[in-house]
């Protein structure tokens, strides 16, 4: 299977308290959402799509701190943005806006959030698909 780093984005239509694992409790206001994450084991890509069940509720079960806002009834999938064959989590992490929780997805690395916000979605797409573009050399 292929695998690289991913992009998910989402949108937050509402503000709410969301527990998010060992993390707890944190606010999550309403805009959009860019999460950054590695599918370079032996799943591929089958991880987004693990991502994309349990957000339309096919799936239950949260192995990692995305899946507590993508399992969350406010949290609505806009798409995602893949590179093949990349190693570039976290230098694409680090180069997003600033998330409203410090250590989500970021608890292998040094990253302080893999988590990035804007209210603006047309312009975090942008910035993630140039990004992706960019670091991973496509």
């Amino acid at each position: 299977m292929t695998g690289g780093t991913y992009t998910l984005l989402f949108e937050r239509v509402e503000s709410a308290t969301v527990e998010v694992g060992a993390l707890g409790d944190r606010h999550v206001p309403a805009g959009w959402y860019a999460y950054t994450g590695s599918a370079l084991g032996s799943g591929g890509f089958a991880r987004v799509d693990r991502h994309y069940e349990l957000a339309a509720g096919d799936r239950e079960t949260r192995h990692w701190h995305v899946d507590y806002l993508l399992g969350d009834s406010k949290t609505e999938m806009r798409g995602d943005v893949r590179s093949s064959g990349a190693d570039v989590e976290c230098a694409v992490a680090r180069r997003l806006p600033d998330g409203p929780v410090e250590g989500f997805g970021a608890s292998d690395c040094e990253c302080r959030s893999h988590l990035a916000y804007d209210s603006d979605g047309e312009a975090l797409r942008g910035t993630v698909a140039a990004l992706h573009r960019r670091l991973a050399g496509e």
